[in-house]
């Protein structure tokens, strides 16, 4: 279960159509072109053999720069570190000291973090993903987001976005895969359009890391 918190982000059924969640996806991606959040993550497993579902909440920190750059830090309960600098998509866990590395370009396309962080324009997304608006619910705007490939392990993805929001109004991530399992990531104090520092989005392997290469 540890590692599913970091590799849901790297691993929809559409409802009837309510345009302002498709048309806040766009505002979105159109006009933040960096950002800064924290986040906090449920991810659900379904029940086996009649026992309940089970839940494990980890949070951190969210930073993102149009397009392909962005880092997510886990703090709690588990240290672990996802980069995107352009090139490679980095993983370290902190308890192992691994780090695995994936060519970029090969691992971002129809992923929940190329929806929210990396996608230049709304015409990127649609390469690989059906966006379709979804009703509002929990006081929340929503566009769904089906992967056109069929052979990974993402099933659905749903962003939610908060009408009248000043700010981005970017509130929700809401991940399915095809096991069953369910991932929420809920963000607050959103930051748009922050100036990073050029080396936010750059992974150096920590002394004696095992590095893995895939």
């Amino acid at each position: 279960m540890k590692k599913y918190f970091a590799t849901v982000l790297i691993a929809a059924c559409a409802h009837p159509v309510w345009a302002n969640g498709l048309e806040s996806l766009e505002t979105f991606v159109k006009t933040v072109s960096s950002g800064r959040a924290e986040f906090t993550q449920v991810v659900t497993a379904p029940g086996k053999d009649g026992q309940a579902a089970r839940s494990k909440t980890s949070n951190g920190t969210f930073e993102f720069s149009r397009p392909n750059r962005f880092r997510f830090v886990y703090k709690k309960p588990f240290e672990q570190t996802i980069v995107a600098d352009g090139q490679t998509l980095w993983l370290y866990d902190t308890d192992l000291n691994q780090v695995t590395s994936r060519k970029q370009s090969s691992a971002l396309g129809s992923t929940p973090a190329a929806l929210i962080a990396a996608a230049p324009d709304l015409r990127a997304l649609q390469a690989d993903f059906t966006l379709a608006a979804a009703p509002d619910a929990d006081g929340l705007q929503w566009v769904v987001a089906t992967p056109k490939g069929k052979d990974g392990q993402l099933q659905a993805v749903r962003v939610g976005f908060r009408p009248g929001e000043k700010s981005s109004g970017l509130a929700a991530l809401e991940i399915l895969d095809s096991f069953g399992q369910r991932s929420v990531l809920s963000f607050s104090k959103v930051e748009v359009n922050p100036s990073l520092p050029a080396d936010t989005f750059r992974f150096v392997p920590p002394p004696k890391a095992d590095v893995i290469k895939q």
